[in-house]
């Protein structure tokens, strides 16, 4: 990681925290409201034919598919964000996200053009798949790669607060369609989230046309110490930290997914709570997460990243049956207590630190593509089924604890891919730099 000047800690680090928080933002406004959408709307709209668990299952499956295509963003964007640059790709996959997600909100629904409104759904979920794929890795880097080095963590919270902020955007605009009459929010009312989305990408890609490239990038292709295919440099070089990357990611992706969801569905369906009550609570955790998530980046920067990690997986696989029984206990308070511990505390308190924790795995000419590869993989395994699991074990069992008990486990998995890793530790940049003379401190 190269050294920091004033100048960067001031002005630049205001342009690198609102590039990366903004535009992070307006991509998993995107991709969050689909989820949000695929748990109220999707099932009626798009398979109608179905029965109503089947087309909320078909549904789920639909948002599963954008995690599909995520693996194919992170290596096809990783490698020419390892070779052209990390600022060209945000743009890139800014432009490609906002225009999926304005094109779902015109999609004529089953009863216009029949089966061709789930194939055109589905298609245009993959390329939202493929954009977010790419973002998250290039976000990363243009935060943590020049930062401070004791404080690489609070910088990497920069790109984690664009998920709490896309899904407080997205939830928050969902709810104000959620309120009209059943008839017209399910005709055109939940279509306007989706084209209010191109004017966001226009604002953010203004502001994201700012930012500077990191100094990391500029002394590798001053050095011309690229690689040619950083997909098999990294293969070939980091399998241990790519596996290990990956299953840190399960602690992370589950619970999220189950809490903003499965428990939309869940909630309105089973428990008889309204789509307002339940989006007002996710928007209220996700106000709160907005402040814990660069908390725990300040505290990562004091007691290590692996060990606030490795906490945070512990407190994740305990919270997991009190989230339910909160839930189930009314809605009001304990519904709003159980959304903010959720993911202001104990989805926030792992993921905060991961930009940090994976930019420092890796050397600055696979880095692009090595830090994505496993955070977009993951959610083919973790984040993209968890709704369908957690659907299908409550058909099952007719409880919500086999629930808790899957991310439990899951949960177990990171903490012990966190426990193996080598990364957030003082003696990182020694190793790091042994790996890549191209890496600047």
């Amino acid at each position: 990681m190269s050294t920091t000047t004033p100048e960067f800690s001031r002005g630049r680090a205001t342009k690198t925290a609102a590039g990366t928080i903004v535009g992070t933002a307006i991509e998993w406004y995107d991709f969050f409201l689909y989820g949000t959408a695929s748990a109220l709307v999707f099932g009626e709209v798009f398979f109608p034919e179905f029965s109503s668990s089947a087309g909320t299952i078909a549904a789920f499956g639909t948002f599963a598919a954008g995690y599909v295509a995520r693996p194919l963003g992170a290596i096809v964007f990783g490698h020419f964000g390892d070779r052209i640059g990390r600022k060209a790709m945000l743009v890139t996959t800014l432009l490609i996200m906002g225009a999926a997600s304005t094109l779902i909100g015109v999609i004529p629904s089953y009863d216009s053009i029949g089966v061709w409104a789930p194939i055109l759904l589905v298609v245009l979920r993959l390329v939202q798949g493929l954009a977010v794929g790419g973002e998250w890795g290039g976000a990363v880097l243009i935060a943590v790669e020049d930062a401070p080095s004791h404080r690489r963590a609070l910088f990497g919270t920069f790109p984690q607060l664009g998920v709490p902020l896309g899904l407080l955007l997205s939830t928050a605009v969902m709810s104000l369609v959620a309120g009209m009459s059943e008839e017209d929010f399910l005709n055109w009312g939940w279509r306007l989230p989706f084209l209010f989305s191109a004017f966001l990408v226009v604002v953010a890609l203004l502001i994201r046309l700012q930012l500077p490239e990191t100094d990391a990038f500029k002394q590798l292709k001053e050095t011309r110490t690229e690689v040619k295919v950083p997909l098999f440099e990294a293969l070939r070089r980091h399998p241990k930290n790519l596996l290990l990357a990956l299953g840190t990611r399960f602690a992370t992706d589950i619970t999220f997914n189950v809490a903003n969801v499965f428990m939309l569905t869940y909630g309105t369906t089973e428990l008889g709570y309204s789509r307002q009550s339940m989006l007002n609570a996710i928007i209220i955790a996700s106000a709160v997460e907005l402040i814990t998530i660069p908390v725990f980046g300040v505290i990562a920067d004091r007691i290590g990243k692996r060990r606030m990690f490795m906490l945070g997986s512990a407190f994740v696989a305990v919270y997991g049956f009190m989230f339910f029984w909160l839930v189930e206990s009314g809605e009001g308070g304990p519904l709003i207590i159980a959304y903010i511990f959720a993911l202001a505390f104990s989805q926030a308190s792992v993921y905060a630190v991961q930009s940090a924790l994976f930019a420092e795995l890796f050397p600055p000419n696979v880095r692009y593509t090595a830090a994505s590869l496993p955070y977009q993989f993951a959610g083919v395994i973790t984040s993209g089924p968890a709704p369908l699991i957690a659907t299908s074990l409550f058909l099952y069992f007719e409880d919500t604890w086999p629930i808790a008990v899957y991310i439990a486990l899951t949960a177990v998995i990171s903490l012990v891919s966190a426990y193996f890793m080598r990364a957030g530790r003082p003696d990182t940049e020694k190793v790091v730099g042994r790996l890549s003379k191209s890496d600047t401190r």
